[in-house]
């Protein structure tokens, strides 16, 4: 599978509560379920206005896919082509 970058701009994310980033996130997990195994949510970062989601998925229709399923925006996908692990200079 394919590691990738979602970026979502929602303007004034930053503010929402607690219970409103659970229930934007248990809405996503319910369309991965719907979607199957091949789409794996492996961690979001929050910003002042955006999003930045790192997924696994064989391809960007998939993303894209869960993206309207969701019914959260995917501005930008970006397959991961290298990662660099500063661990890893040691």
């Amino acid at each position: 599978m394919q590691e990738f970058v979602i970026e979502r701009h929602i303007p004034g994310v930053h503010l929402l509560t607690e219970e409103q980033v659970r229930e934007g996130s248990l809405k996503s997990l319910e369309a991965l379920r719907e979607l199957g195994p091949e789409i794996q949510w492996l961690r979001s970062y929050i910003t002042e206005d955006k999003i930045y989601c790192v997924y696994l998925a064989p391809d960007e229709a998939l993303i894209r896919a869960h993206a309207r399923k969701s019914g959260f925006p995917a501005d930008r996908v970006s397959a991961v082509r290298r990662m660099i692990d500063p661990a890893l200079l040691q």
